[in-house]
C-alpha cells in the first residue's frame, strides 16, 4: 500500500483558505465558464494518487494553489495560466499523466505545463545560472511568456516561505532570485514583485544592514506620515477644484531601493532624503488619460518648484514593457526634494502587474514589444559565440537597464539600453551599417563611433567602405546584439585574412615551382609553431612570417621528397621489368606477354573496362577471335575471367622503355564555385603540359561533381596529376575510376 501524507487540520484550513482565495480572484477575472475549467484544474490537482512536501516541509498542494493565487491576483493572467500553475506540480510527480491534460484542457495548456517541467527538471539537477544548461532553461522560457510568469509566482512564493527552509538553501534560492528573478520581473513590468523579491533577498543575504534599515523607517514612521500629509493637503484641494477624481498617497521606497541609495550617494541613512514617493492615481477614461495627467503635473509644479532635469516623461513614450506614468521631483517644505508619480488607474495596474495587464488593456503594442523582447534574447541564446558567463551578465545588463530613444534620420523612433553608443545604433539599424560605421552625426554635430546617446538624439550614422570592425569595439558597445554581430564579424576577418595569406603562400611557392600539399602545411604549422592551420595563414596575412623566409624550409623538404619519389620511381620501373602476374588460376606456362608499342605479329588491346596505363600490374585475355584484351589486376571483372576463364588468362608485363600515351579517366567532387572548371584545366593542360581528351561538369546545389579523360604516360604520372588537381581551391575529392568515357 502506498505511503500517503497526513494532514493536520490546520493544512486543511490552509488547503481551504486557498480554494477560496483562487475563487474569489478568478471571479474578478474570468467568465463563469473558465471558472468551471479552474475548478476541474483544481479538483484534479487535489485529487492526486499522493502528496508531496516541499523541502520547506509545506504540502506541494498548498504551495500550487498559492502560485496560482499570485498568477490570477498579483500578475493577473488567465484561465490558461491559473490551471497550469495548478497542474504542473501533479504533472512532474506523475499522479496526472501528460495525456490527460491534453484531453481535459487542450494543447496549449499541455505546451506550458510541459515547459515548467523542463524548467523544473533542470532544478532538479541542482542547475547552476553559470552553466551550459541554464542556456536551455532560458530557451524554454522563451517559448511562451507565460512560462516565465508562471516561474516568477513560483519564485516569489518560495521567497515567502523562505523562513521554513535551512539555511544554506536559503542563501542559494535568495542568490539566485537577485541575480536572475528579480532582474526578470523589472524587465516585465513587475515592479510590485521585483521589489518584494528584491527586499526577500536583502533580509536573507543582508540581514543586518535589512533590520537596521527597518528600524530606522520604523522610527521615522511618525514624522514620515506627518509629512506626507502636510505635502498632501494643498495638492488635493486643488485637485478637488478642477474636479478630477483621484487617488493620493505617500509610498515608503523598499528596504533594498534605500540601501541602494545609500551606497550610490554614499551617505548615512538620515541623509536619505527621498525615502517615499506621492503617488497620485487618476479615474480617468483612457481618451483622457493624458490630459489628465499633465494638469495634475501643473497643479503640483505651481504648488511646489520642481527640479526641472528629474522629469521623466513615460506617457508620451512608454517603456518596452508598457510602463505609462508621469514623474516628477519637487521641492516641498522644510526645503525637501519629494518625487512625485502621477498615473491613471490603468497605468497603475499596468505598472504593478507588469505586460499582462497591458494586454488586458490593449492586447497588441505590450504583446509586439515583448515578441522584440524574446526575440532579442533568443538571439543571444542561440548564439554559440557567448559562454554562459558572458551570456548571464549581458542577460543581466539587458533586464536591469533603463531605456534612451532616439531617432533615425527619416524620424524612426529606435528605442536602446541606457549607456548604448553611436556603434550599438548603428548594429541596431543593421550589422552591415554596425561593421561599417566610423562615426555619426548627432542632432547635426559629428561625434565618434563611442559617443554615449541620449533621450531624444537625431543620430546620423557615417559609414566608410574601407572600415571593417575591430576588436576595440568589443568595450565600445553596450547591447548583447552588438557584441554579438561584433564578434561575428572579427571571426570573418580572421577567416578573409586567413584565406589571403593562404593564397599568397600557394602564390609565391607557385613561382618558386613548389607545390603546398596537406602535408606540407601541418610541417610549416609545426616548425613556425602556430596554433592552428588558419593562425599560420593569417600570420603569413599580416606579416608575422616573412613569405621569403618561407623558401629554404618549403624548398629542402621539397628536395627531400623528390629525392625519396626518385628512388620510389626507380624502384618501381625495376619490379615492373621482372613482374610477373601470377594467378593460382593461370594455366601453367612460362610464356610473358612483353607489352610494348613496338610489339609486332600481336593483335593486343587495352581494356576499356579498367584502361590500364604504364605502371599497372597487369594481365592479358585472349579473346574468342584470338586477338588479347590487356586489363588490370584489380579490373572489376578480374575475379569472374579468373574463375570461369583461367585457360584463356596469359601473364604479361610492361616494357621497361614503354612510352605511349594511355588514357586515364578521373572523378572530380567540389563546391560549384565561379571558374573552378577553369582552374581544373589549367593545372591539366598548362600546368603539368597533359593533353585532355574530355571533360565533363554536373553541378548540383552548389555542388559538383564530373569526370575529366587524359593521356598519361605512367601511373608516376597520374599520381602527380592526382595530387595537383586535389589542391586546386573548391576540390574536395579526386580519384581514379575505370571506364573511359
Amino acid at each position: 500500500m502506498e505511503n500517503r501524507v497526513i494532514l493536520n487540520h490546520s493544512e486543511k484550513q490552509e488547503i481551504t483558505q486557498n480554494y477560496r482565495s483562487l475563487l474569489r480572484a478568478c471571479r474578478k477575472i474570468l467568465s463563469n465558464e473558465d471558472i468551471t475549467e479552474v475548478r476541474k484544474a483544481i479538483e484534479m490537482a487535489l485529487s492526486r494518487k499522493k502528496e508531496f512536501r516541499r523541502p520547506s516541509g509545506k504540502l506541494s498542494a498548498i504551495h500550487s494553489l498559492e502560485v496560482a493565487n499570485i498568477v490570477a491576483s498579483e500578475i493577473g493572467l488567465g484561465r490558461t495560466s491559473i490551471i497550469c500553475a495548478l497542474l504542473y506540480d501533479v504533472v512532474q510527480h506523475e499522479d496526472v499523466e501528460k495525456h490527460e491534460i491534453l484531453e481535459a484542457f487542450g494543447k496549449k495548456v499541455e505546451d506550458i505545463v510541459t515547459g515548467l517541467i523542463k524548467v523544473k527538471e533542470l532544478y532538479t539537477k541542482d542547475t547552476s545560472i553559470e552553466t551550459e544548461n541554464f542556456r536551455k532553461l532560458l530557451l524554454t522560457f522563451a517559448q511562451d511568456v507565460r512560462v516565465i510568469l508562471i516561474i516568477l509566482a513560483d519564485r516569489l512564493q518560495t521567497m515567502r516561505s523562505l523562513n521554513l527552509y535551512e539555511a544554506e538553501s536559503q542563501q542559494v534560492i535568495a542568490s539566485e532570485v537577485g541575480y536572475l528573478y528579480a532582474p526578470m520581473a523589472h524587465r516585465l513590468g513587475l515592479y510590485a514583485i521585483k521589489s518584494e523579491m528584491e527586499d526577500g533577498v536583502m533580509k536573507y543575504t543582508n540581514r543586518e544592514m535589512y533590520s537596521f534599515i527597518a528600524k530606522k523607517l520604523n522610527e521615522t514612521k511618525r514624522a514620515r506620515d506627518k509629512y506626507i500629509a502636510d505635502f498632501i493637503a494643498p495638492i488635493k484641494k486643488e485637485l478637488e477644484a478642477v474636479g478630477l477624481k483621484f487617488d493620493i498617497k505617500g509610498r515608503t521606497k523598499t528596504i533594498h531601493s534605500i540601501h541602494n541609495k545609500m551606497k550610490k550617494q554614499n551617505t548615512p541613512f538620515e541623509n536619505v532624503y527621498d525615502l517615499f514617493a506621492i503617488r497620485v492615481i487618476l479615474d480617468s477614461a483612457e481618451k483622457d488619460e493624458k490630459a489628465d495627467c499633465w494638469k495634475v503635473y501643473s497643479i503640483v509644479t505651481d504648488k511646489y518648484q520642481p527640479n526641472p532635469s528629474r522629469l521623466r516623461d513615460w506617457l508620451s513614450i512608454p517603456k518596452s514593457n508598457g510602463y505609462e506614468s508621469l514623474h516628477t521631483t519637487v521641492l516641498g517644505p522644510e526645503k525637501k526634494w519629494v518625487e512625485v508619480q502621477i498615473r491613471t488607474q490603468r497605468m497603475n495596474e499596468v505598472a504593478e502587474k507588469g505586460l499582462a495587464a497591458h494586454w488586458k488593456y490593449k492586447g497588441g503594442e505590450g504583446e509586439k514589444g515583448m515578441d522584440s523582447w524574446l526575440g532579442n534574447i533568443r538571439e543571444v541564446l542561440e548564439n554559440p559565440e557567448l559562454n554562459a558567463i558572458d551570456f548571464i551578465d549581458d542577460f543581466k545588463l539587458n533586464l536591469y537597464d533603463e531605456e534612451v530613444f532616439v531617432f533615425t534620420p527619416k524620424g524612426d523612433l529606435r528605442r536602446l539600453p541606457k549607456g548604448a553608443t553611436v556603434l550599438d545604433f548603428a548594429f541596431d539599424i543593421h550589422s552591415g551599417v554596425g561593421k561599417q560605421c566610423n562615426g555619426a552625426k548627432i542632432n547635426g554635430k559629428h561625434a565618434s563611433i563611442k559617443q554615449v546617446l541620449k533621450n531624444g538624439d537625431h543620430i546620423e550614422v557615417i559609414t566608410s567602405k574601407t572600415q571593417e570592425p575591430r576588436a576595440e569595439w568589443l568595450k565600445v558597445v553596450a547591447t548583447s546584439r552588438a557584441k554579438s554581430k561584433v564578434k561575428q564579424a572579427l571571426k570573418e576577418i580572421q577567416y578573409k585574412e586567413s584565406e589571403f595569406g593562404r593564397e599568397t603562400l600557394v602564390r609565391r611557392l607557385k613561382n618558386w615551382k613548389i607545390e603546398l600539399t596537406d602535408q606540407l602545411i601541418h610541417q610549416l604549422v609545426k616548425h613556425y609553431k602556430s596554433k592552428t592551420i588558419n593562425d599560420f595563414f593569417r600570420e603569413i596575412a599580416v606579416g608575422t612570417i616573412d613569405v621569403t623566409s618561407v623558401k629554404d624550409y618549403v624548398h629542402a623538404q621539397e628536395n627531400k621528397a623528390l629525392d625519396k619519389e626518385k628512388q620510389d620511381v626507380i624502384a618501381q620501373h625495376k619490379s615492373a621489368t621482372n613482374f610477373v602476374a601470377s594467378y593460382d588460376e593461370v594455366a601453367s606456362s612460362d610464356d610473358i606477354l612483353v607489352i610494348d608499342k613496338s610489339l609486332k605479329n600481336v593483335d593486343y588491346s587495352l581494356a576499356k573496362c579498367c584502361s590500364p596505363i604504364f605502371g599497372d600490374a597487369v594481365f592479358g585475355f585472349v579473346g574468342v577471335t584470338g586477338g588479347i584484351k590487356i586489363h588490370r589486376k584489380n579490373c572489376p571483372n578480374a575475379p569472374e575471367m579468373r574463375s570461369k576463364f583461367g585457360y584463356r588468362i596469359v601473364n604479361a608485363q610492361w616494357s621497361s622503355g614503354s612510352s605511349a600515351n594511355f588514357q586515364a579517366t578521373l572523378k572530380i567532387t567540389g563546391s560549384d564555385d565561379i571558374g573552378i572548371v577553369s582552374n581544373i584545366s589549367q593545372v591539366i593542360t598548362k600546368d603539368l603540359k597533359m593533353k585532355m581528351r574530355s571533360i565533363s561538369i554536373d553541378s548540383q546545389e552548389g555542388s559538383f561533381e564530373g569526370t575529366v579523360t587524359v593521356f598519361v604516360n605512367d601511373t608516376d604520372m597520374l599520381g602527380m596529376l592526382i595530387r595537383k588537381v586535389k589542391n586546386v581551391k573548391g576540390v574536395y575529392n579526386v580519384s581514379r575510376i575505370d571506364s573511359v568515357v
